[in-house]
């Protein structure tokens, strides 16, 4: 197979020696992240809870429906994920497999030994650059932890169809589900900032996010356009658009493609893409020393700061109420605070 790239001059790309999975994380992930993995024993009790799930089982089932990638099978594919691999400075990438599927998609699955799979959609209509951050959102979920809880709540979307017709114990578990989902929204930004530095190129992301919306076919897709409709997404309409709006997300574990795009834009144009590159970015050897109080105060910040300046009419109009909505989230935060300080005087 061609590529769209096959002409294009190498990328030099800086190789991000010790980063820390903190340095794409989206502060909102950050906070659940680093306040999931305080919680002495919660592995444990995630495991016991899903003991039951053989997740030998469900790598078996990859290695017998799926291509496995290496340098004899997918090489193309194995070459770009190595790149991405070393450029995140993973010197030790999980498996890959290539699975089948008419849709550009990637996913990473598992607890105790997560891997990566990427659709045969992907594999035939992205260049070589796309590819590569594609293979580094998937790099960055399992660096970050993402794939142990994705899993849960696949499995938490199968329970609650097993026992739709229980009322209570389905309203407890969509509950359950909803809240997982916000979080997981916010994930996948985190996810496609790691293949944005995977990948060191700007025009590649927006690419995939195109592809990914659109098929694939770019030769009657417009970036300018594209992401104008994310600025109208965001923005336009009135009331009624807010709450199709929030239908439309609360079930759904992904930004809409448009929508992800203007926020890796927002990223970049705040500078912290550039800072990175820089060499300016946590390690992972201070990983240890991260703190929850700080991580639930950005997370705060982050929607307040979203609160704040989202063109959203229903948001708006929540500002016009009062900062009802801010206030709320300030107080969140500080109560997650005062429970993590209170916890640290306990155990003292």
């Amino acid at each position: 197979m061609t590529t769209d790239d096959d002409n294009r001059p190498e990328r030099q790309r800086v190789t991000l020696t010790g980063i820390s999975s903190r340095a794409w994380e989206h502060p909102a992930d950050r906070g659940a992240l680093t306040a999931l993995r305080e919680l002495r024993g919660f592995d444990d009790v995630v495991r016991a809870i899903f003991g039951m799930w053989n997740e030998r089982g469900f790598r078996l089932s990859y290695l017998a429906g799926a291509i496995r990638v290496d340098h004899r099978q997918y090489p193309r594919v194995y070459q770009r994920f190595t790149e991405a691999a070393r450029t995140l400075d993973v010197p030790e990438p999980p498996e890959l497999y290539v699975h089948q599927s008419p849709i550009i998609q990637g996913q990473a699955i598992g607890m105790d030994k997560p891997f990566i799979s990427i659709s045969t959609a992907a594999v035939e209509k992205l260049d070589d650059d796309e590819l590569r951050t594609l293979l580094g959102r998937e790099i960055g979920h399992v660096r970050s932890g993402h794939a142990v809880y994705q899993t849960i709540l696949t499995l938490l979307t199968r329970w609650v169809t097993n026992i739709s017709w229980i009322p209570v114990g389905a309203i407890a578990l969509r509950a359950v589900i909803v809240a997982m989902y916000e979080w997981w929204r916010k994930a996948e930004l985190s996810a496609d900032r790691a293949g944005l530095l995977a990948a060191q190129d700007q025009g590649a992301s927006i690419r995939l996010f195109m592809k990914m919306a659109g098929g694939g076919d770019l030769s009657q897709i417009d970036t300018t356009a594209f992401l104008e409709q994310a600025a109208e997404y965001e923005g336009g309409g009135d009331l009624r658009d807010s709450l199709h709006k929030l239908g439309m997300t609360a079930f759904n574990s992904e930004p809409f493609p448009v929508a992800r795009a203007a926020e890796l834009r927002r990223w970049v144009d705040a500078g912290d893409y550039a800072r990175i590159i820089g060499g300016d970015y946590p390690r992972r050897d201070d990983d240890r020393d991260a703190s929850v109080t700080e991580d639930v105060k950005a997370a705060a910040a982050s929607y307040r700061d979203t609160l704040r300046t989202s063109p959203d009419p229903l948001v708006s109009l929540l500002r016009r109420a009062g900062g009802g909505a801010a206030d709320m989230a300030g107080s969140a935060a500080r109560g997650a605070r005062d429970w993590v300080n209170g916890r640290g005087n306990d155990e003292n």
